[in-house]
């Protein structure tokens, strides 16, 4: 019997209906010499220390670290009879398919439970990019080898002990701290979301110790045969800041009083480029966060609830868990059906599909930069799109125009700068005049990039030549006020939370950053930034996010490795040395023992002084916890290469 070992039991019913496996069983569906079952998430967990010691249920400074010699799984309760129908199948299967997620956490999922239950039959991997029957169907036809996977158990083994060892005792020992200085609450420390903390922490204390500075600008308003435009005052470079603001009020006040009196300016040069814009990438988790909080107002984790439910229920998109934003040559071909199911899906996208080319390659098909998933598109099973209401119909809106803007030509348009001697003073108009919408016709309104802070509106100029002059309608003289950074939104973590490298001032560790995965993954961080908010570390005032105070208290006490977000980055570094086969996966896990026993060592004769409620009233604080399919984390341990 050939047994297909999913990683729901969503998954499981659309594989079983291609495969023919239609006939319900004891956790379980089968078919002719097939039969497909499921997990529930991890079936498995990694024992607590006391499984290993039952003096570890007390928590004592003297105990720590506290490092498993043997590492220990257990059976997790809730879902021990999903449990018992694996560990049955695996023992009558004659070759087991790995069904499970296309990525490292997926994999542990199905391979900690054939070490657990010493399956030792041939093994091969569904690799499985959408749950539409086409897709399935594909991937079926092109099953790999067990053993090209089997490096991403590692790699997902080696960060679930790290996150143990920080997590386990890094939490134990900064609440047993936090007691001796009368607080009693829990203080959770983790890998991931310790340094994801430090960053809200630093902006607020940016925000917090900001000072406003006054600086000036002039707008002048000129006029071609009655057509008004705005030119900007372009003060002396000595006199501005390294934004090019004046700061200098009485040189301001003189230009602009110059100005007024001055009857029109002079056009002394004019300068036209045609720009061509490429069509943005489809969408990686992370930008689609990104966009859905700054366009939608949506969190991170409701917007990955959201696309999980449009690739899993709704089969409508491909894989949503991914961190590229590429598509593989061979994805190409594929094209003109999905755009002709889109097409009748849709009707209101008939004006539009008069202009795409479904032959276009655009820069997105690229095999050389698709990892393991590619960009998240829109599969050919789009149907019933009236069933879609709100934010699913919403999201799922942005994630299709972004795949059919790469069918359209580049966004082209001429802009305009025109150089004006005014009194004596230097003004510049910018113009910009759209000569081809291209790409830009497939997206929604709620898509367009927003303009930024302070940014003037772009305008159209009307025809001008050099060496004309133009009447002055108007001079304004603005008194201004530098602002603040910004608090965090979830969108804006998300995205800092992958540049982590443009966070690091040391060079050296900045180039060693530039191409790795940041802090977490795009699996994990919606889920970080969830379980910050809910332990209490972080409040939410609209979409803006705050560290409160026993936030500030424990970033200025752990270790500042720990909290320290390009060292987190480093550790994922490591992880994927163990996913290539660079670092075994004892050599991983040793380096992370000897560093944590250092980390204790160091921190135990700290004194903490912690203010405010470790979490939200009403809510029980709770230690850290594994909780590893939950958020899918792919996050790295703490370790000195």
């Amino acid at each position: 019997m050939r047994l297909f070992l999913c990683e729901k039991p969503s998954q499981a019913k659309d594989i079983a209906a291609v495969l023919g496996a239609s006939r319900r069983g004891d956790g379980c569906w089968l078919g002719t010499d097939v039969t497909v079952t499921w997990c529930i998430g991890h079936l498995l967990e990694t024992a607590p220390p006391d499984a290993y010691d039952a003096r570890y249920k007390r928590w004592v400074l003297e105990d720590l670290p506290i490092i498993p010699e043997k590492w220990k799984m257990l059976v997790k309760p809730k879902t021990a009879s999903q449990f018992k129908a694996v560990k049955r199948l695996l023992g009558e299967a004659d070759e087991l398919v790995i069904a499970t997620d296309a990525d490292r956490e997926g994999e542990m999922i199905a391979r900690e439970l054939v070490e657990h239950c010493r399956y030792r039959g041939p093994i091969k991997r569904l690799w499985l990019s959408a749950l539409d029957d086409a897709s399935i169907r594909k991937a079926l036809a092109t099953l790999k080898p067990g053993a090209e996977t089997f490096s991403l158990y590692h790699s997902a083994l080696g960060r679930s002990r790290a996150d143990w060892l920080i997590g386990m005792n890094m939490s134990r020992l900064f609440t047993l701290l936090g007691r001796q200085s009368g607080y009693q609450g829990v203080l959770p420390v983790g890998r991931v979301q310790t340094p994801t903390l430090r960053l809200v922490v630093d902006r607020d204390r940016s925000i917090a110790d900001f000072v406003p500075v006054p600086y000036w600008a002039i707008e002048v308003q000129l006029l071609h045969d009655n057509t008004p435009f705005i030119a900007q005052w372009r003060a002396a470079s000595d006199v501005c800041d390294e934004h090019d603001r004046c700061l200098n009020q009485v040189l301001a006040q003189a230009a602009a009083a110059a100005m007024r009196n001055a009857a029109d300016a002079r056009l002394v040069k004019l300068r036209t480029e045609r720009v061509r814009e490429a069509a943005p990438l489809p969408f990686d988790l992370g930008t689609l966060q990104e966009i859905c909080s700054k366009k939608l107002g949506l969190g991170a984790q409701e917007t990955l609830d959201v696309a999980q439910a449009l690739y899993e229920t709704h089969k409508l998109i491909t894989y949503p868990r991914s961190d590229c934003g590429y598509l593989p040559l061979s994805q190409h071909s594929e094209a003109p059906g999905i755009l002709a199911a889109l097409g009748r899906a849709d009707p209101g996208l008939g004006e539009l599909l008069k202009y795409l080319e479904p032959q276009r390659r655009s820069r997105a098909w690229n095999d050389a930069k698709v990892s393991a998933h590619h960009g998240i598109i829109p599969t050919a099973a789009a149907k019933n799109l009236e069933r879609l209401t709100g934010k699913h119909r919403a999201v799922y809106t942005l994630i299709r125009a972004r795949y059919l803007a790469q069918f359209l030509p580049n966004h082209e348009y001429d802009r305009t700068q025109a150089d004006f001697d005014c009194a004596g003073q230097a003004l510049r108009a910018v113009g910009k005049l759209i000569v081809e919408p291209g790409w830009k016709r497939a997206l929604p309104e709620a898509l367009a990039p927003a303009k930024g802070r302070g940014a003037p509106a772009p305008q159209m100029l009307p025809a001008l030549a050099e060496g004309c002059d133009y009447a002055i309608a108007n001079v304004i003289l603005k008194d201004l006020w530098t602002q603040p950074p910004k608090p965090f939104t979830e969108g804006d973590l998300i995205k800092a939370m992958k540049n982590v490298a443009k966070l690091v001032e040391d060079p050296l560790l900045k180039q060693k950053l530039k191409d790795t995965t940041g802090i977490g993954t795009e699996a994990t961080r919606a889920g970080i930034i969830q379980g910050l908010l809910d332990r209490g570390y972080l409040t939410k005032n609209g979409k803006a996010l705050a560290a409160t105070p026993p936030a500030f208290s424990l970033i200025d006490a752990v270790p500042r490795a720990i909290a320290d977000p390009g060292t987190t980055a480093i550790w994922e570094q490591a992880l994927d040395m163990v996913q290539s086969s660079e670092m075994s996966l004892e050599e991983f896990v040793a380096k992370q023992a000897a560093w944590m026993s250092k980390q204790v060592g160091r921190c135990t004769s700290l004194r903490l002084t912690i203010s405010g409620p470790a979490s939200p009233a009403g809510k029980r604080a709770t230690p850290w916890k594994n909780k590893r399919k939950t958020a899918k984390r792919k996050t790295a341990p703490a370790t000195k290469l």
